[in-house]
């Protein structure tokens, strides 16, 4: 039986070999970086053979150019709609702040527990109930799309891993950080869901 899917995909690089990374969140627009780009051009070949019904992101360029490098490559491909909710976190004072400095101000716990139990660090402004809702109503959305279809949603690192908390089925070793350039699948059967693999490359 053919059953619905989504695809959650987190945007590419932002930065590259080289930069010195930071906590980009959603007061940082940054545009994908040259190593992005190319991860961008690797999912379009990927998917390049899966038809979307639908497409989603959120406003921040990296998730829009993400997105359109898929769809591009597809003829009759859908309308791309932004969702807000699907908008990075705001990491607050950690905002575009290097790990070693994030690490100093919160400690290695903190970021533990936002790792392993998705529990935001003192300051950082995020609503995990109000994420989690969202991500609800998103699935709810996606089980009135035909059995056999597929939808894109290209979203952030800090809004991903909320979702598995609200999906039916999980697996038992899913590592809630989602890589730049990696998806998940979720299949979506009525009010049945189901993530069927997370942090794949192509």
């Amino acid at each position: 039986m053919n059953l619905a899917r989504l695809i959650i995909l987190r945007h590419g690089n932002t930065f590259d070999a080289g930069d010195t990374p930071t906590r980009v969140g959603a007061r940082t627009d940054l545009p994908l970086s040259t190593s992005g780009q190319q991860q961008a051009q690797a999912l379009a070949t990927h998917f390049r053979d899966t038809p979307f019904t639908a497409a989603f992101c959120s406003p921040l360029q990296r998730t829009r150019q993400t997105a359109r490098a898929i769809l591009d490559h597809q003829a009759g491909a859908p309308a791309l709609l932004i969702l807000p909710f699907l908008t990075e976190i705001d990491y607050g004072p950690d905002e575009n702040q290097t790990e070693e400095a994030v690490v100093g101000r919160i400690g290695a716990d903190a970021i533990l527990a936002w790792d392993s139990h998705a529990v935001p660090p003192p300051g950082w402004h995020v609503d995990p109930d109000a994420l989690r809702a969202a991500w609800t109503a998103l699935l709810a959305r996606a089980a009135g799309l035909r059995p056999d279809a597929t939808a894109l949603v290209v979203t952030s690192n800090g809004i991903a891993r909320f979702l598995p908390d609200v999906v039916g089925q999980t697996p038992a070793d899913l590592d809630r950080k989602l890589k730049t350039g990696a998806w998940g699948t979720v299949q979506i059967s009525g009010a049945e869901t189901c993530i069927l693999d997370w942090n794949v490359r192509p």
